[in-house]
């Protein structure tokens, strides 16, 4: 009866930690794959460090046990790479676990990059090298609201100048005026290319971050 009893308790451990890996892979926005085999206790605890101060999470589970997680779902094809003593990094935001685990592989070449799940796509040991050469999320926002300003302060810059030349000589303002004219269909059509909305959004991410 007690030896059932222990059976029934060890298999609904093993059913709990199923339902948590899957619950984060679901929940985070990239999942990275690493093998730690060889690194000493004081390197894995600078890494752990590194990975915090990111907001990411650092975790060892048995293969077996990421394997049934994955079994039967869309990412089943990363069972392959859940062989050998593997660590697994989940964050969420898509860049930062593959950026902060690449500049660690780089000086310590005993962890190796192996595969993982971004924005729901699985990505090899490749893929993750070239996502951790991006900005993390609030650089990604910043190229993004620079780019939506860009035609605006473009357009701002030529209406100023035919102002100036209006003051300082009254026979070139209609060919100024003309050039401004000419720019602002071009530069409204790039604004026009991202929606209002979309820049608005930017901007609350931005603010609440």
């Amino acid at each position: 009866m007690e030896v059932n009893h222990l059976r029934n308790e060890v298999l609904e451990n093993k059913k709990a930690v199923v339902a948590e890996i899957q619950d984060k892979v679901k929940n985070s926005a990239s999942t990275v794959v690493v093998e730690y085999h060889g690194l000493n206790v004081g390197q894995i605890t600078t890494l752990r460090r590194e990975l915090r101060k990111e907001g990411i999470e650092f975790k060892v589970y048995k293969n077996k046990m990421f394997q049934r997680a994955v079994e039967g779902t869309e990412f089943e094809d990363l069972k392959s790479e859940l062989v050998g003593p593997n660590a697994v990094a989940f964050g969420s935001d898509a860049v930062a676990p593959s950026r902060v685990l690449a500049q660690f592989a780089k000086k310590n070449k005993k962890l190796i990059l192996k595969a993982g799940i971004v924005d729901g796509k699985i990505v090899n040991a490749d893929e993750i090298k070239e996502l951790s050469a991006l900005p993390n999320h609030d650089g990604m926002i910043a190229m993004l609201l620079g780019m939506f300003q860009s035609p605006i302060r473009s357009f701002a810059y030529a209406v100023s100048q035919v102002a100036e030349q209006r003051a300082a000589n009254g026979e070139v303002v209609e060919e100024v005026a003309a050039a401004a004219e000419e720019a602002a269909p071009a530069e409204a059509e790039t604004v026009e290319e991202a929606p209002a909305e979309e820049v608005a959004e930017a901007t609350e991410e931005t603010t609440e971050a």
